[in-house]
């Protein structure tokens, strides 16, 4: 048995200073990139020789040392906080190499938000609304008090003066017209808990009863949010798949899976933050728009319990990878279709699976770089930690079939514009609930189920 490599080496690219590091320290950026990302051959990490691992893995951690260095050197950190993708106002193709998976100074890496910037729709009015109302939960967070009350007096002015122009865009005008008139409600006690947050002591218990009251509020509003946007997906809306394809299943929307995970180690428990815990449990929202094949191949697995009982196979930092089965076979056997084939051991094969910003539908087989479009914003960006991607071999995009990976982004290492994995993978959801629970995941834990709890009624099967 053996896992297919994955390009995690893309997180090293921090900046062009940390490239120049790489490329002049004794460990080459050829080796650098194969010391954190090769699960294939016997020359790297992640083949299952350990003493060779090891020694892969000390010559990762200096490259990402050296890399570090760099970055810190040429500029300082700077707040992580919500952007405009390119997506949510405009489907310009020639602007979104700009903002290609949060180039400039701020990365995105809230999951829901990217999964709302993701959604297929057109109404710049309600993209205005989810910028003010995502900021702030930031300046929340940051205890930016002034700058959150501002922002949510401004988002009920928006509710307000745009209400009829989200009805106009929704499939359904008076759900959307409650959903509005419900979000309004809420900005009362978010108010409220901002300005007691600024009336109480910075550090205090009441400072902080405060603020979490504050979060609360905001995640209430923004959940409706999902929903409004949600509503203005046009009716029968589906991302159009090649017939060569139509073998394979496919997800015409999204679907919600939920995980849970035991210690390889009975009685051992999961370390979240000084927390204990029995088991870990994730919750995924799997994307059918962007990535429609990749999506249904891995809902379809997930029904078919192909999961249950699958042990974690990599967890090195990078990721945390699994789907290989036991066996010579190196993923799920079963007919492929006519476009792609199988893998030599039966493998159904599944073709690489991009959406660039402002494309109608997915390339297929074919890297963003191979396409003539590097640095191009893909529609679900690897900008969130527990980030879904589905793995494959790195020198062939048509080798992918039931291995995925979380990624642990790390703002980091992989500052915005340097996140080279959007468009050569791809991302076809992200953890919502649970995803902290990846940093205590380790190789050998057992995935003990894995079910899809909502949409499955948007799997269709291939023919």
């Amino acid at each position: 048995m053996r896992s297919t490599k994955i390009l995690a080496t893309s997180l090293l690219l921090t900046s062009v200073n940390s490239f120049s590091v790489l490329t002049q320290s004794s460990t080459s950026y050829k080796t650098a990139l194969s010391a954190v990302g090769n699960h294939n051959d016997e020359s790297t990490p992640t083949s299952n020789n350990n003493n060779n691992n090891s020694n892969w893995i000390k010559k990762g951690q200096q490259a990402v040392a050296s890399a570090l260095l760099a970055a810190t050197l040429w500029s300082a950190p700077t707040p992580d906080m919500p952007f405009v993708p390119q997506n949510a106002m405009t489907t310009s193709v020639a602007q979104a190499k700009e903002m290609a998976s949060g180039t400039g100074s701020r990365v995105n890496k809230d999951a829901e938000s990217l999964l709302r910037y993701g959604l297929p729709i057109n109404n710049k009015e309600v993209r205005k609304l989810q910028l003010k109302l995502e900021t702030v939960k930031y300046d929340i967070s940051s205890k930016r008090k002034s700058a959150a009350l501002d922002g949510t007096q401004k988002s009920a002015a928006l509710m307000k003066a745009d209400k009829e122009k989200y009805k106009a865009s929704c499939r359904d005008p008076k759900i959307c017209d409650e959903l509005v008139t419900s979000m309004a409600a809420q900005i009362d006690p978010l108010t409220t808990a901002i300005k007691a947050s600024m009336d109480s002591l910075n550090g205090s218990d009441q400072e902080r009863t405060a603020l979490d009251k504050a979060y609360v509020a905001q995640k209430d509003i923004v959940s409706m949010l999902s929903t409004l946007e949600e509503q203005m997906i046009p009716a029968g809306y589906k991302t159009e798949v090649p017939a060569e394809y139509s073998e394979l299943p496919r997800l015409e929307g999204r679907a919600t899976v939920e995980m849970i995970i035991n210690k390889e180690q009975e009685g051992d428990t999961f370390d979240v933050n000084g927390l204990t815990f029995p088991q870990a449990k994730m919750t995924m929202v799997i994307d059918g728009y962007a990535a429609p094949l990749t999506s249904g191949n891995f809902v379809e697995l997930v029904q078919k319990g192909f999961y249950n009982k699958m042990l974690i196979q990599r967890s090195d930092g990078f990721v945390v990878q699994t789907g290989d089965p036991d066996g010579e076979a190196d993923g799920y056997v079963a007919r492929g279709s006519k476009a792609v084939g199988n893998g030599k051991h039966g493998e159904r094969i599944i073709p690489l699976e991009i959406t660039v910003v402002g494309d109608k539908a997915p390339f297929y087989e074919t890297t963003i770089e191979d396409e003539g479009r590097g640095g191009q914003a893909t529609v679900l960006p690897f900008a969130s930690y527990g980030a879904m991607g589905w793995a494959r071999e790195e020198y062939d995009p048509n080798t992918g079939s039931s291995q995925f990976f979380w990624l642990l982004f790390d703002s980091d290492l992989t500052p915005a514009g340097k996140n080279v994995l959007d468009g050569r993978y791809p991302c076809f959801g992200y953890v919502v609930e649970g995803s902290d629970f990846l940093q205590d995941i380790k190789e050998g834990d057992l995935i003990v189920s894995a079910k899809v709890t909502t949409g499955a009624e948007n799997l269709v099967l291939g023919k």
